[in-house]
């Protein structure tokens, strides 16, 4: 198995001078994809729980964006997932939970059908109006030419306290009447990128000379 290491946000700086070949945008397949997160009451009964709605894309540039829609949070209980958007997330302040990143985009251009990498890196989680680094660890496999499956080699950790998010955790453990909620939450996912068509150099040579 063939494995590719990066500092993601640190390959910024070192690739913003180096002339890169034009690379062709990645976009999110939602109804291929998934993330899940871990909530864990009464000290050890775990519950797990979803996201419905998300949007995604690496760009041409290598710059990584993930959009959550917070109100489209899945709990399989309904009582539970208006008290999450309502006092969890306040979704009528805050709609989405944005990961950033940058990547080489020749990194994921160079991978073989078949071939399955490991990358490591750090990105920026924005959630609730707060912004906190977060190291993820990915395993990423090019399924197909213009297919690439995106997926957590290790839970990504979310401190509900770094995000300003304790004092709803507090008001659902009241209303549910448990001894405990924990702050610490497992985010893990499945994410398929599929790869749009690389712009036609002839074509746009040709609308300038029609011009």
């Amino acid at each position: 198995m063939m494995k590719r290491y990066f500092g993601v946000l640190a390959l910024a700086a070192v690739l913003a001078g180096a002339a890169l070949p034009a690379f062709a945008d990645w976009v999110l397949e939602p109804e291929q994809s998934h993330l899940a997160f871990i909530s864990i009451k009464a000290q050890n009964i775990a519950e797990i729980h979803s996201f419905e709605q998300m949007t995604g894309r690496v760009d041409a540039d290598g710059q990584v964006t993930m959009q959550l829609m917070l109100d489209s949070v899945e709990t399989q209980i309904p009582v539970r997932n208006e008290r999450m958007r309502e006092l969890l997330f306040k979704t009528a302040d805050y709609q989405q939970a944005t990961l950033s990143a940058k990547i080489d985009p020749a990194v994921l251009d160079a991978m073989q059908v078949g071939e399955i990498g490991q990358l490591t890196g750090e990105a920026v989680l924005s959630l609730h109006g707060q912004e906190q680094p977060m190291t993820m660890h990915l395993q990423v496999a090019r399924v197909a030419p213009d297919v690439m499956l995106v997926a957590s080699r290790q839970p990504l950790v979310v401190d509900a306290e770094k995000f300003g998010l304790t004092p709803g955790i507090e008001q659902l453990r009241e209303l549910a009447g448990l001894e405990s909620i924990s702050h610490a939450v497992p985010v893990t996912f499945v994410l398929t990128f599929v790869q749009e068509p690389a712009a036609s150099t002839d074509a746009a040579d040709a609308s300038d000379t029609a011009d």
